[in-house]
């Protein structure tokens, strides 16, 4: 096992964190909606759903939240995966999305129109996820829907431009827009993300929490670029320029679990990725993952996810349903 590197601090921790984010498995679907209409989207565990209204109006309503209007140049993140209905008037009856009559253009583009003859609602859905672990503890941190309005707005000039840029690919579907679109999506997803972090996110322990204190997060972070070297308490803690017993008790006050415990899950959350994403051995993802050996590795993989390596990596190759 390697000994740490001596790396300077990170002075962005927050950032470094949101650097890991990557979004894959992006589709989009582009409806032409006239009132009166209603559809139910079904919760997408793993996934996030984000919406932009590119004309007219309507209505989110999920179970549990106060129903949302979206506006022309809306911007809405669904980021639990959870069941919701958009609508042109609250309250209106819903057909699931998936007994609706879409047109695949692509694997990863659909067009819907639905609806009677009243007023047209126009709107670009994405459905996407999170392939990096850092992805989880973000996740879990935000609200059960993220909003913005930038269509009018004098800020952020370039979110606008996006927008609009979108929305004409879109209707265009030009050679390469829907590699256009999904990655310009992307980048929306991300900012709103920072966005609700910057402006919105008020915590106090917890893992953003932690990434923003100053010495916390550097020691987060020096994990974070090397989870495979030999971390120890008194090393993360000279890292953190504190002294080990502050920042044992440091650590586990803001993020709810001791510093080690939290390097354990972390190492062993990107080995389970890592097997999943390749075929090295079990015991080379061990070793660049910080475990002396692959029994070791095997014992502590199976105390945190209830199964071995290779057990898990099989029911990890079985076919996922489309979406």
């Amino acid at each position: 096992m390697d000994r740490p590197t001596e790396l300077p601090p990170s002075t962005d921790p927050l950032g470094e964190a949101l650097h890991l984010l990557r979004l894959t498995g992006s589709i989009y679907a582009r409806s032409e909606l006239t009132a009166p209409w209603g559809i139910d989207l079904p919760a997408l565990e793993g996934h996030m759903m984000f919406h932009i209204v590119t004309a007219g109006r309507c209505w989110l309503e999920a179970d549990g939240n106060e129903p949302r209007l979206l506006e022309r140049g809306s911007l809405t993140l669904v980021p639990h995966g959870l069941g919701h209905r958009l609508v042109d008037e609250c309250g209106r009856e819903s057909v699931d999305f998936f007994d609706l009559p879409v047109e695949r253009i692509t694997d990863r583009y659909e067009y819907l129109r639905f609806g009677g003859d009243g007023e047209e609602c126009r709107l670009i859905c994405v459905v996407v996820r999170f392939d990096h672990v850092a992805a989880e503890r973000l996740v879990d941190a935000l609200p059960p829907v993220l909003h913005m309005d930038v269509w009018e707005s004098g800020d952020d000039r370039w979110l606008t431009d996006t927008l609009r840029f979108i929305a004409r690919e879109a209707e265009a579907l030009r050679p390469g827009g829907e590699t256009v679109i999904t990655r310009l999506a992307d980048i929306l997803v991300i900012q709103m993300v920072r966005r609700w972090i910057e402006t919105e996110a008020d915590v106090d322990t917890g893992w953003l929490a932690a990434l923003r204190d100053d010495q916390l997060g550097r020691a987060i972070a020096a994990m974070h670029r090397e989870p495979g070297a030999a971390w120890t308490l008194e090393s993360l803690a000279r890292t953190a320029a504190m002294s080990r017993s502050v920042f044992a008790g440091r650590f586990t006050e803001v993020v709810g679990e001791p510093a080690m415990r939290y390097l354990t899950r972390w190492r062993l959350q990107l080995a389970r990725a890592a097997l999943r994403e390749d075929s090295d051995p079990v015991g080379a993802v061990a070793q660049r993952f910080g475990y002396r050996s692959e029994a070791a590795f095997c014992r502590a993989f199976k105390r945190e996810f209830g199964v071995s390596p290779g057990s898990d990596r099989k029911v990890d190759a079985t076919p996922k349903l489309s979406v």
